[in-house]
């Protein structure tokens, strides 16, 4: 049913959820995991993610960690990848490249409150593919 599945996260309790749900179901489906994380360039602004290398390389060693989290906990391999730009654009533009059966995304991310985050609403509406939300 499923040979190629992206789950995004941001570290997130609900991206953590959202990454055990995708482990599980490439381990069920036997299909290939692949796992992405955003540097939001949106959340910081372009001009000083343009000037601030450290921040910019923090940000993306934290996302690195997070995927290597991710890594360690699942039964089947997983290929990880940093990117840096509007989340939910980028986990298309990803999903498109690697043909994505299925993405599987956290209902809200770090700054989200009670309802569903703006990037999970993003990816559900126009991501082109089935999209799981946890």
């Amino acid at each position: 049913m499923y040979d190629t599945i992206l789950v995004a996260t941001d570290g997130s309790d609900p991206a953590t959820r959202a990454a055990d749900q995708a482990i599980d179901l490439a381990s069920t489906f036997d299909a290939d995991l692949h796992a992405l994380y955003v540097v939001d360039t949106r959340r910081y602004g372009s001009s000083m993610m343009a000037d601030a290398d450290a921040v910019a390389e923090d940000l993306k060693e934290q996302g690195q960690e997070i995927l290597a989290d991710i890594a360690s906990r699942a039964d089947v391999d997983v290929t990880t990848d940093v990117r840096s730009g509007q989340p939910s654009r980028q986990i298309g533009d990803y999903a498109d490249e690697i043909d994505a059966d299925l993405v599987v995304i956290g209902n809200r991310g770090l700054t989200s409150g009670g309802e569903i985050g703006s990037t999970a609403e993003r990816v559900v509406r126009y991501v082109n593919r089935p999209v799981i939300t946890a």
